[in-house]
């Protein structure tokens, strides 16, 4: 398949790649590893008139360990997180699940930050950061702010960042309290079928590919929370969930493997 034509620049910094986003509005599109948008554009499922290239801005490549929580710059490769020394003591659930993105080739490319902006309900590193109570920093034209990761996804493939904005960090907290990413898939390097990242000992749950964006597994967090014990929060685990239906599986398959998975978790999490 070939590309729509459009017009690439090269970033020189993160002001300059928002800049041009102010510019050229809903007609650009950043470019960081290209895993998830280069296929969208061989597909015309995209077509951007003008790509900015942010994949040179080193200066957003970074994991440092800052008290109570750890910042990782958005542009951060899979890899790294996945050999992160930092993270191995402060936050292992992250470093982990970067291991089972795709296969080496596009963990050596693919980015936390392009990862989180893509939002696919069917990604495990959106779901490991939402689980963890993670925040993420956005910068535009008129400065940075803070989204919380709860209020970050807000449809299938669409976040909370406007088009004049960029992800330029991800803070997860330092937590190594008891926890899991459970992962059903027919191969190793597949989107997961279903997937259920259980953070802090069962106080985060979160769930891949049950809605059209990744989503707290709240009926589990509130029955646990008021005391039940972890085989009956897995129970209603699927609880105010939509999953999609597909070649893979119906509603009710997905519904039954959140139950599943989400007990497997808490289990290995010590709830």
């Amino acid at each position: 398949m070939i590309t729509a034509t459009f017009d690439y620049t090269l970033a020189e910094s993160v002001e300059h790649a928002t800049g041009l986003l102010a510019e050229h509005g809903d007609e650009a599109k950043l470019l960081a590893g290209g895993h998830s948008l280069i296929p969208m554009m061989k597909y015309r499922l995209a077509t951007p008139a003008q790509l900015i290239d942010v994949g040179r801005l080193d200066d957003l490549r970074y994991i440092r360990v800052d008290g109570d929580h750890v910042a990782i710059g958005a542009l951060t490769r899979h890899t790294e997180v996945e050999h992160s020394t930092e993270l191995e003591a402060a936050c292992p659930m992250l470093k982990h699940v970067a291991s089972l993105v795709g296969d080496p080739a596009v963990r050596h490319r693919g980015t936390l930050g392009g990862t989180l902006a893509h939002a696919d309900p069917a990604s495990d590193l959106p779901a490991a950061v939402l689980a963890l109570g993670g925040t993420l920093v956005a910068q535009g034209p008129n400065g940075t702010r803070e989204i919380a990761a709860t209020e970050f996804f807000t449809s299938f493939l669409e976040s909370a960042l406007a088009p004049d904005e960029m992800l330029t960090e991800v803070r997860v907290p330092a937590n190594t309290a008891g926890w899991s990413y459970q992962k059903f898939n027919r191969r190793a390097q597949d989107w997961a079928i279903v997937g259920v990242a259980v953070a802090d000992g069962g106080k985060g749950i979160s769930l891949v590919n049950m809605g059209s964006t990744p989503i707290r597994a709240g009926a589990a967090e509130a029955a646990l929370a008021g005391g039940s014990s972890a085989v009956d929060a897995a129970a209603v685990a699927h609880e105010g969930t939509s999953p999609p239906e597909d070649l893979n599986a119906d509603a009710d398959y997905r519904n039954h493997l959140a139950r599943v998975l989400t007990a497997r978790g808490l289990a290995e999490a010590g709830a």
